[in-house]
């Protein structure tokens, strides 16, 4: 007799009869709901790497070089071979000697180190061993023999002729030479009513995230799984297995929880290739990790540049041409350096309606650590030097500075000199409003002495429009696969959330786009065998970028949820929708079934409900060299207004409230976007004022910990003001842009400008430190009193 299949002997359908569904133009994105992570965070449940652990795991660490720029003579690691507990000890020759790097224009990096080290903090040799007592302890028997040799620590001097050479393959130490004219730059100049030329220094600084770097390394079956605290695990699994000459199937790379990176942990370090070769030698997990004077030094951070800006205008302020000529201390290696040297011009014309623009760089080696990306990769310097030196072409003309930047601001639809297409551009509403909320036309040339207020504006690309290498692999990728049930989904992404909140936005996004709700969201993201690809954490990419894909995927689901509905609720499937898991017909929302119930539907008929979605950005840019950075599917644009008080007797600056007005288009979680605007200027607020890696004259770090950086606390933290312009970005799922990099790029030029105002006195070079401006004072009242005698 045939055994009679029980069919929903168990299941009960939702009752969603009394559900009442949103009248709003979107159910889950647009609202403030709490981060997916929030809780394990508070809580101290969540893992990072330094916190993981595994069964006979090692410890390991990088011993580096005491000297800016020395030969190797020899290495002896005898003494510390026999140290008990030590397990491996490893220099240049247990390494591929292939040359590594984040940039393929320059590959310049080595594992170890193999003929010389180019500064101070260069990987040497590594240890690993039972624990961490162990591995310092052998460290300090490790014998290296060196050739001191001349080291450079200075632009100027490292490009003369008969320089030490930092690579003996790059003349003059040049590193990236770059010259691009667009238009007719010295024409403009010609017909020009006022012509001006400022010089300025940007400062190095060093992004200070709270979670030092590390990596665990283990290998089983020939196969090598990597955890590290990475913005791209994609990158790192490419990079990795490119060195090894394996294949990129064979490379698992995994982030746990991330510390905050902001550009310093996009690229590998020594502790991903030494931490692989020694577990592969010892058969047994290795921990490498990096303490803090090592985050110095292996750096990564902002560069030092020397910035020259000269601005034609007409009578009545309206920009004609723009002449950058820059020259940038890249330190020892390339890393990110050859884009963010090209940023640093390219990002200037975005904000201003001009034809003609010329950019001169140079970026040189110096025996200093290796600059890469930092929050705003390349554009906060270069926009501090051009908003300072417009508000001098203002002061010249008689024009107030916010008028001089609403005459020049970019509109929508437009082209900049460098070809960077520009959709969505609200940019004169962020400088009205700003204005408006800020109490600017009350306040300017008003307020008591002592007292001041500047304004500036940016502009960041919402992701790369290319990748960092040469591919053509879409840039972003997601799946959302449904539960059995129908009562939750998970989205599966390579993105990779590093404090920012991604994980969150982009489970609000999938949530929308399926009609699903977002508390029923789960997600497993950026491990490399298990989710799809997604190039990660950089030039604010994730929400524009990993935001496409996921929509697409989320839409896929919600097809077939209506598909299946149609045949069960037998309504023609033009006629329904599906919001906060509610499937409904338009013409009678009363008729309506469950999400779950739809989903479980068809689970049972036809198998796992899954979405997918992917990627790619249009064909973007010139074709002129260098035309690819900088170009991206979306511009976000912001103005900021800071007003300030300065202690004339002791040069202190007292930050009183800063409003910032941005266009990011469509917002998808409002509270996390007010958080990166508030993020954002505290990092510029620090490298504005405080912040400087300082040396010593033989290239050693004096200030290599976070007692003597200085960075700022709460308590230095003034009134934010955080608002914005209605904008929507037509290449953008449901028009978003970004606003993680952007709300960085004005603050140092809004600074300056507020604090030229209540003095009367320029500092040119970052930071702008309480000394600095205390001299300018002196120097200033020492003037008039000259004057007077």
């Amino acid at each position: 007799m045939e055994k009679k299949r029980s069919s929903y002997t168990n299941y009960k359908p939702e009752d969603i009869s009394g559900v009442k569904l949103s009248e709003e133009k979107y159910s889950v994105i647009g609202k403030s709901v709490p981060k997916i992570d929030g809780r394990v965070k508070v809580t101290g449940q969540a893992k990072y790497t330094g916190d993981l652990k595994f069964p006979n795991m090692l410890v390991g660490k990088i011993l580096t070089s005491p000297h800016a720029h020395a030969r190797i003579l020899s290495i002896d690691t005898s003494e510390a071979e026999k140290l008990p507990g030590v397990k491996a000890v490893i220099t240049h020759k247990d390494v591929p000697s292939l040359k590594y790097g984040i940039s393929p224009a320059r590959w310049d990096e080595n594992i170890f180190c193999i003929d010389k080290v180019r500064f101070v903090g260069d990987k040497v040799a590594a240890v690993a061993a039972v624990d961490e007592d162990t591995v310092y302890k052998a460290l300090k028997l490790i014998k290296v023999e060196y050739e001191v040799l001349p080291a450079v620590f200075d632009v100027y001097e490292a490009m003369k002729e008969g320089a030490p050479l930092v690579h003996d393959e790059y003349p003059r130490n040049l590193n990236a030479e770059i010259h691009q004219n667009f238009g007719d730059v010295e024409k403009a100049f010609a017909e020009a009513y006022y012509v001006r030329t400022d010089r300025f220094v940007g400062n190095r600084a060093y992004q200070a995230p709270m979670e030092p770097h590390s990596a665990i390394s283990i290998w089983e079956n020939g196969k090598l799984t990597v955890y590290c605290s990475t913005q791209s695990p994609h990158y790192f699994q490419y990079y990795i297995a490119r060195e090894f000459g394996m294949k990129m199937g064979d490379v698992r790379v995994l982030k746990t929880f991330i510390g905050g990176g902001f550009g310093g942990k996009l690229e590998p370090t020594g502790l991903e290739f030494a931490g692989a070769v020694i577990a592969k030698m010892t058969g047994r997990p290795v921990r490498m990790f990096y303490d803090r004077a090592d985050m110095f030094a292996h750096n990564r951070g902002r560069h030092r540049v020397h910035m020259e800006i000269t601005t034609g205008v007409d009578k009545n302020g309206k920009i004609l041409g723009v002449h950058a000529n820059f020259i940038q201390d890249g330190g020892a290696y390339t890393s990110l350096g050859i884009a963010t040297a090209y940023y640093a011009g390219a990002m200037l014309p975005l904000t201003y309606d001009f034809e003609n623009f010329k950019f001169d760089m140079l970026r040189v080696y110096t025996n200093l650590p290796a600059c890469g990306a930092q929050r705003g990769h390349g554009a906060p310097q270069p926009r501090y030097a051009f908003e300072s030196h417009l508000d001098r072409i203002a002061e010249h003309l008689g024009i107030d500075p916010v008028e001089l930047r609403l005459r020049n601001a970019r509109k929508p639809n437009t082209v900049t000199p460098n070809d960077f297409g520009v959709q969505s551009c609200e940019l004169t509403a962020c400088i009205e409003k700003a204005r408006e909320i800020s109490g600017w036309n009350e306040k300017k040339g008003k307020l008591p002495k002592g007292r001041g207020i500047g304004v500036a504006v940016g502009s960041f690309v919402s992701g790369a429009g290319y990748p960092i290498y040469r591919t053509d692999l879409p840039h972003s990728s997601a799946i959302i696969k449904v539960g059995e049930d129908g009562t939750s989904a998970t989205l599966y992404t390579g993105a990779n959330d590093i404090g920012q909140g991604s994980d969150t936005i982009l489970c609000q996004m999938a949530a929308e786009a399926m009609g699903f709700t977002y508390e029923n969201m789960k997600i497993v993201a950026a491990d490399t065998e298990t989710t799809p690809l997604d190039f990660g954490a950089y030039s604010s990419r994730q929400t524009l970028m990993s935001g496409a894909a996921v929509k697409q995927a989320g839409e896929e689901v919600k097809a077939q949820i209506l598909e299946m509905a149609s045949v069960m609720m037998e309504v023609d499937v033009g006629d329904l929708d599906c919001r906060e898991a509610v499937v409904f017909c338009k013409s009678n929302p009363e008729i309506r079934k469950s999400f779950g119930e739809v989903a479980r539907t068809f689970f049972v008929q036809k198998g796992p409900l899954v979405g997918r979605g992917v990627y790619s950005p249009p064909k973007l840019g010139g074709k002129f060299k260098g035309a690819a950075v900088g170009t991206s599917p979306a511009y976000s644009f912001a103005t900021q207004i800071s007003e300030v008080e300065i202690d004339e007797e002791t040069g202190e600056i007292d930050v009183k409230e800063v409003w910032d007005v941005h266009d990011c288009g469509q917002v998808i979680n409002p509270s996390l976007l007010h958080a990166q605007v508030h993020g954002a200027l505290y990092m510029g607020m620090g490298e504005t004022v405080w912040e400087e890696v300082v040396f010593d004259d033989k290239g050693k770090i004096l200030n290599p910990n976070l007692g003597e950086y200085r960075l700022p606390t709460a308590l230095d933290m003034p009134k934010i003001s955080s608002e914005l312009v209605e904008s929507y970005e037509p290449l953008g799922p449901w028009g978003v842009k970004e606003v993680g990099e952007g709300a960085t790029i004005p603050t140092m030029g809004c600074y300056n400008n507020a604090i030229y105002d209540a003095t009367g006195v320029q500092v040119n070079s970052l930071p702008l430190s309480y000394e600095k401006v205390w001299r300018a004072l002196k120097e200033k009242r020492e003037k008039e009193k000259n004057k007077e005698e």
